[in-house]
């Protein structure tokens, strides 16, 4: 990675670490934040996510005009690690009726604190974008290419936060995957730019040390933009 130019990091008089801090103070002691949390810290950030609503458990369920059909409807709890093993994603919900369905059917999953319901995304090259608190290197990015490249040949990289644009760069080119995003079998490039400022956004928040755990899986790529389709995250305080 270069080491001759300054990492960049979120301004401390910067609005969004105030607002990353206060959101973290008001979150204290809960180990997982739910999806619709976690992916309006990014939102705040200008990164992109599906439109769509959050609906607690309890809440009386308003006709959701505001979003285009097919949707995708995920259970949302702090205590399920996975949604797809308990059932808790129904995609392709073509009505009013197929929606109101799915949602009584995620809210009945035990734990579920409410149903996420968004827009169905168009298909893109899904990649992984990940940051940790490690006990001996600090804060730490990992970049892979989603599917079989990290199921299979975990195909990943790990680069110090925060990063340059030069490192984030670097830490993509590292994936052997990476010629996927470039474009490969007359399927266009994807858009880099946007790929770049996920990595570096998250490697400003984890260089905060506000934040313990991020989860960016999947993100799919287009040729122009992306969008955060599931994202985690854990406080550290």
């Amino acid at each position: 990675m270069n080491d001759q130019n300054p990492s960049p990091s979120i301004d401390s008089e910067s609005p969004f670490l105030k607002f990353l801090d206060n959101f973290v103070s008001r979150n204290k002691g809960r180990a997982t934040l739910l999806e619709h949390e976690a992916k309006g810290v990014f939102k705040e950030m200008g990164l992109a996510v599906p439109r769509g609503r959050f609906i607690a458990r309890g809440e009386v369920i308003l006709p959701l005009t505001d979003l285009s059909f097919p949707l995708v409807a995920k259970v949302s709890s702090s205590k399920v690690t996975s949604k797809s093993d308990v059932g808790g994603v129904k995609t392709g919900i073509k009505d009013r009726d197929e929606l109101a369905r799915a949602i009584h059917e995620l809210m009945l999953i035990e734990a579920a604190e409410g149903v996420l319901v968004e827009e169905m995304a168009p298909q893109g090259v899904e990649v992984i974008v990940g940051g940790v608190i490690d006990n001996q290197f600090g804060p730490v990015v990992m970049f892979g290419l989603g599917g079989v490249f990290v199921e299979l040949f975990r195909d990943v990289a790990f680069g110090l936060a925060p990063l340059t644009s030069g490192d984030a760069f670097w830490l993509i080119q590292q994936t052997k995957g990476h010629r996927l995003l470039e474009g490969y079998r007359g399927k266009p490039p994807v858009d880099t730019g946007s790929l770049l400022h996920i990595i570096i956004s998250v490697s400003e928040i984890m260089a905060t040390g506000l934040v313990k755990e991020i989860d960016l899986n999947p993100v799919a790529l287009y040729p122009k933009g992306s969008l955060i389709l599931d994202a985690k995250m854990a406080a550290v305080r």
